[in-house]
């Protein structure tokens, strides 16, 4: 029996119309003639989807029990029973209660398919397993039911639900998605515009990720090896030469001419494993293309050309991009080059020669050292100088039975073992010696420097020619295998260099204490130039010139020439070693370990600058907030009770009795006022160094609204909503008190006449979030952050009722209690604070003294 086939709806968030996109589809397969039912659908009483499930067969849910509940679930022996061509079957990564057999509703969906019958389904971008840990990340929020990504690619059709975010926050303003008592709390947290455009950036990339696999799966199907255009996608090649960084800057301005295209770096190995590129050429060139947004590969290949193209056609490249070649006009009168080699055979892929500095400074071949080391280049020697002797004497014995090519023979067979024991210039030698003692020996006329038969000429130049071949085969085998050797040895120092940084050890330490441990040395030093230094070469040698930013053992060195190695990193960083002196061979790592190390220091420079800059940030604002405070929140209080006592103290009028009271009771209510502030700023100052304490403790939200109230003129415009199940928070008691009349007391002074503020909390994860919501003239989503900073009022206006601090410090408060404040928009106009604070059963907070606590952000470390 054929499997069923599967249809996915992918949504980037709840609400954009999956399931209502899956029943329309039912309903026009009905129509068709197909049989169809529905299985499973979640309609979450939304009315247009639950319309649409009139006209379509429904099947009956199987119930089952759980800790005391009752729940639905799939009942898969009822769409197999019933056996439809097509069942509907919502929400793909839903888990099941225990009990129902299987754990996940896609693993029912499996086995419906398996009984050849189709499926079509839903599933959210939030739900893939792969995506799963970049989603809690955005939101903040954790995905506890997903699906593999696998399920979902072996669908036949993966069909998109698209909506821009605030389409999909219009629809739920309108009630169309979630319940009233729901909404609020929905977009000020999970459907925030850039949690919805981040969900939907996701879903489009996944899905076109999914369409190339497609493409090229097609493409494989039917044999088709051109390149089809339908994304642009650059290639450049690297040969590890110092223009790599010149081609890679040309690449990425021509991808970012075709806006999405993907840029790709390849660097061609030979088939052998070894390469003459440098490695920190490489090194820099890799961190180049990753920081411009493109990606590095390395492929093996004997033939350049050949492996270029086949990479570029692979990819399916539609640009390549080449630097010219550096040889010379004789050297390409013998070889076209890659370049003119690749382009030839390009096809369809356009091809980009990139002129740059290195044309004229052509690459000569490398030397290499030779193949055998010392010793056995002695010991070739010496079976040269002893072999040679004793076999010539040995033959002179037999040369009535030997004839001359028998003779040659058994010569050759020495050289090519001393080729084997000493390498190329033992056996070279021995075949020159060999050949002299062939010709005055065994050559008629004997013992004399001359040849009478052209053919015993003959039979000795082609040993010559012979034995010096053998020789030179046998040397640069050794040599090969030596250098193989090397290169997999220096593999795996770098790997192992790799896997400690990686293993969360300090980049720069573990880059210098693996460089001294690989080489054996006693130190290792990166040294950076003072810049007040200048660079003459005295300087070079004056430790004056350098400072130490680290090293690893000991001594380390004060100035690079006091290394017995240096290598430079640019003009101001080098790296120094002491120790045995290195083979030039070894500079390879080197470079590369220094590369490593300046892009290290670098990283580390570049954290240290961001968080300096944070806390002057933090510091500025701090010490604008309380400056504010003084002529702000003190003024007020200071004049009212000012006039109370100095009208009190005047003989101009005769107050009656009442009129002292009221005066009186104004004084001290100004005093009392007055305490209260000086009581905050002294605590915001404890707070902005670090001294503040803030007791945490567990209370009740619904009561602390209440008391924030006491001290408002609210006259009944504030409507409070909290739920009685709401759990209590960890909070500062009278720090929170001071935050919420903050809030409410702004939302009141920007209502509207008449118009009540609304209150309310949620539960939400480990928070509670409580959100004050008025119906005022909102705020502009590019101004919200503005109103958090002191002497910031919307419109400027009201210019005597303060400088606008309450906010900044509401924000300073709920921070230094690990709460958090954030404003949005109210659905039909106005601005809703969201005060979010953790609640009494969320993972434990750290405990810490006074003088420990670290300062929220906007005060002074």
């Amino acid at each position: 029996m054929p499997r069923g086939r599967l249809r996915v709806y992918l949504g980037a968030a709840p609400g954009v119309g999956k399931t209502y996109a899956m029943l329309c589809e039912g309903h026009r397969r009905q129509d068709r003639g197909t049989d169809v039912v529905v299985g499973y659908v979640e309609t979450y009483d939304r009315p247009r989807t639950t319309e649409l499930l009139d006209g379509l067969e429904v099947l009956p849910r199987r119930t089952l029990g759980y800790r005391g509940a009752a729940f639905t679930e799939l009942d898969v022996d009822a769409v197999l029973a019933r056996r439809p061509q097509v069942a509907l079957i919502d929400e793909l990564a839903h888990t099941n209660v225990p009990g129902s057999g299987r754990t996940k509703r896609w693993q029912d969906i499996e086995e419906v398919l398996d009984a050849g019958i189709d499926v079509i389904s839903t599933v959210n971008i939030q739900h893939l397993e792969s995506l799963n840990d970049v989603v809690e990340h955005i939101t903040g929020i954790p995905q506890r039911e997903t699906v593999p990504d696998e399920v979902v690619r072996r669908a036949e059709q993966v069909e998109l639900v698209d909506m821009t975010a605030e389409a999909l926050r219009r629809r739920m303003a309108h009630g169309n998605v979630y319940p009233p008592e729901k909404i609020d709390a929905a977009l000020s947290n999970y459907f925030r515009v850039g949690n919805l455009t981040a969900l939907r950036e996701l879903a489009l990339l996944w899905l076109a990720d999914k369409v190339d696999e497609q493409l090229d799966s097609y493409r494989a199907a039917h044999d088709i090896t051109g390149t089809w255009e339908a994304r642009e996608r650059v290639v450049v090649a690297l040969t590890g030469g110092a223009e790599g960084e010149t081609l890679i800057r040309r690449a990425a301005r021509i991808a970012e001419r075709a806006r999405g295209a993907d840029l790709l770096a390849v660097h061609v190995v030979r088939g052998d494993g070894l390469s003459d590129a440098s490695p920190a050429h490489l090194a820099r060139q890799r961190a180049l293309i990753e920081d411009l947004g493109g990606t590095y590969h390395q492929v093996v290949g004997e033939d350049i050309p050949s492996a270029l193209l086949d990479f570029a056609r692979g990819v399916n490249a539609t640009q390549l991009v080449l630097g010219a070649s550096r040889r010379g006009r004789l050297a390409q009168l013998f070889s076209r080059g890659v370049g003119v080699t690749t382009t030839a055979r390009s096809g369809p892929i356009d091809v980009h020669m990139v002129t740059h500095e290195q044309i004229g400074h052509r690459q000569w071949l490398p030397t290499f050292a030779p193949g055998v080391g010392r010793r056995r280049r002695i010991a070739g020697f010496a079976l040269a100088a002893l072999g040679i002797p004793l076999l010539t004497a040995l033959l002179e014995l037999a040369r009535d039975d030997l004839s001359l090519p028998s003779e040659i023979l058994l010569f050759l067979v020495l050289v090519v073992g001393i080729a084997l024991v000493g390498g190329c210039w033992p056996a070279i030698s021995a075949a020159l010696a060999a050949f002299l003692v062939l010709n005055y020996y065994f050559t008629p006329p004997l013992y004399v420097w001359t040849i009478a038969d052209p053919d015993n000429l003959l039979a000795l130049i082609v040993f010559a020619v012979v034995a010096i071949a053998v020789s030179a085969v046998v040397d640069l085998a050794a040599r090969r295998a030596r250098e193989a050797a090397r290169a997999r040895a220096e593999a795996a120092v770098l790997s192992n260099l790799a896997g400690s940084v990686l293993r969360g050890e300090h980049p720069l330490s573990a880059l210098l204490s693996r460089l001294r441990e690989t080489f054996a040395q006693d130190s290792a030093t990166l040294l950076e130039r003072r810049p007040e230094s200048g660079r003459t070469p005295e300087e070079q040698h004056d430790p004056r010139a350098w400072h130490v930013v680290d090293a690893a053992g000991a001594p380390p060195c004060p100035s690079p020439d006091a290394g017995d190695t240096h290598i430079a990193v640019g003009e101001d960083l080098a790296l120094a070693l002491r120790g045995p002196t290195l083979p030039a061979a070894d500079r390879r790592v080197l470079e590369a370990f220094a590369t490593q190390a300046a892009v290290a220091l670098h990283q580390h420079r570049l954290a240290e600058q961001a968080e300096q800059s944070r806390q002057l940030t933090a510091a500025n604002e701090m010490r604008t907030a309380l400056l504010a405070a003084v002529s702000h929140d003190l003024r007020t209080p200071l004049a009212s009770a000012s006039a109370a006592v100095e009208s009190l103290l005047s003989d101009d009028v005769a107050w009656s009795e009442e009129d002292e009271a009221e005066l009186l009771d104004t004084a001290y209510q100004s005093l009392v006022r007055l305490d209260r502030l000086v009581a905050n700023l002294l605590d915001m100052s404890r707070l902005q160094s670090g001294t503040l304490g803030i007791v945490t403790r567990q209370l009740a939200v619904a009561d602390a609204v209440p008391q924030a109230l006491d001290g408002l003129d609210a006259n009944g415009l504030v409507r409070i909503q909290i739920p009685e199940t709401l759990p209590d928070v960890l909070a500062d008691p009278g720090l929170l008190e001071r935050v919420l009349a903050n809030l409410i007391g702004n939302a009141l002074h920007y209502n509207p006449p008449g118009r009540s503020v609304l209150v309310t909390a949620s539960a939400l994860a480990d928070h509670v979030e409580v959100r004050i919501i008025d119906r005022g003239p909102g705020v502009r989503p590019e101004d919200q952050e503005k109103i958090f900073l002191p002497f910031q009022r919307l419109g400027d206006r009201d210019k005597n009722t303060g400088v606008g601090l309450g906010l900044a410090l509401a924000r300073g408060l709920t921070e230094a209690m690990h709460g958090t404040l954030a404003p949005d928009e109210t659905p039909g106009g106005g601005l809703t604070m969201v005060l979010t604070l953790p609640t009494a059963e969320s993972p434990a907070i750290p405990e810490q003294s006074s003088a420990e606590r670290p300062a929220p952000r906007g005060s002074i470390r």
